[in-house]
């Protein structure tokens, strides 16, 4: 496959340690390690159990003989770049991220995560196991030295906590807030002052005032957060991340270093655990909400007429990369495999949902 021009020279860098200077497997008596990176600290809600659990299902599908050790967001590179760096270079041997913090190298990385407008997270699964997605994620990671796969599951992602309350358009202009990816870029579109920091360096930014408000996930990682002892205003939906995915990536040269069972190993695993990872949330999410409600938060939306501008400023930002043939294929494939979906989902599920809470309330 031809290499495409979008490669930076960063990540051409990459390709070529990667080439040379990839460390040797560490096998012992039929015992390979994988190093993990993460972009999450240790122990945030959620996503860092996404990651053990992957990384504990390979060792246990294994027996043991494919073992994943963790080193999470500080403990071997530090910053959401040098997550990605350090597994195209193979300083590490793959990351569990979300793809999405990487539109720099690729704006199509976005889909994988979650686009402004985009997939919830069963229209996702639908196009990513049965309608191309996968394929489109293997293609784009290998042009970068990477096997991905999809790897956790945020589900919905809340619209983020703000210290005055967002009553039209015009209250994002100089606003100093935290959301990555294309979402973040449509922030841009309508003025705000956008920033990508780690979860672990949120708390302090807002706390000192170093960002007037933020996106995170949702109520129950948001609450293990703490953010709600900053402010009490939660807009509880967000038009940047419907179903928000997580990513496993392995360095490609280590990817095909590992036996075929290895390698279905970590697929599966990491397909399971996207399930596991989604029903985690809406597990907790619900009972979360309930506690910061009950502690004075108050859980708002935001005017209709603040989601036309949001609406607005997606479409400016994906049609500013429509140039790009990668991604515009990608942005096809989605677009399609979502009219696939709602076709019959609206009238299935959609009519079933509708029907229950008329008769039951």
């Amino acid at each position: 496959m031809e290499r495409r021009k979008f490669l930076t020279g960063t990540a051409l860098a990459g390709a070529g340690v990667a080439a040379s200077t990839l460390a040797a497997p560490a096998i012992s008596a039929g015992h390979e390690k994988l190093v993990m990176v993460t972009s999450w600290g240790r122990g945030a809600a959620g996503v860092f159990d996404a990651a053990q659990r992957v990384a504990d299902s390979v060792n246990l599908m294994s027996d043991g003989k494919l073992e994943i050790e963790i080193k999470a967001q500080g403990e071997l590179v530090s910053g959401l770049p040098a997550v990605f760096d350090a597994v195209t270079s193979g300083q590490a041997d793959m990351y569990h991220a979300a793809d999405y913090y990487y539109v720099g190298q690729h704006p199509a990385f976005a889909f994988f995560t979650a686009v402004p407008f985009g997939m919830t997270p069963s229209e996702m699964h639908n196009w990513y196991y049965q309608m191309g997605g996968m394929a489109l994620h293997h293609e784009l990671g290998e042009e970068f030295g990477l096997r991905s796969f999809l790897g956790g599951n945020t589900g919905p992602q809340a619209g983020g906590w703000f210290r005055k309350e967002i009553n039209s358009a015009a209250d994002f202009n100089g606003l100093k807030f935290r959301m990555p990816g294309l979402g973040g870029k449509a922030l841009g579109k309508l003025g705000a002052s956008v920033q990508t920091l780690p979860g672990g360096e949120i708390y302090q930014a807002l706390a000192s005032g170093a960002l007037d408000g933020t996106e995170w996930i949702g109520p129950w990682a948001d609450e293990k957060a703490g953010f709600q002892e900053i402010t009490k205003i939660y807009y509880t939906s967000g038009f940047h991340e419907p179903g928000a995915a997580l990513s496993v990536a392995t360095n490609l040269d280590r990817f095909n270093s590992l036996s075929p069972s290895h390698q279905k190993i970590i697929e599966i695993a990491s397909g399971e655990c996207e399930q596991w990872s989604l029903a985690q949330f809406k597990a907790n999410n619900s009972q979360a909400l309930t506690r910061l409600i009950a502690g004075g938060v108050k859980a708002l939306e935001f005017p209709d007429d603040v989601w036309d501008a949001f609406g607005a400023a997606s479409k400016e930002v994906m049609d500013e990369n429509m140039d790009d043939d990668f991604f515009k294929v990608t942005y096809d494939s989605m677009q399609s495999a979502m009219r696939q979906s709602a076709a019959w989902d609206q009238l299935s599920s959609g009519a079933y949902v509708a029907q229950r809470t008329r008769v039951l309330g």
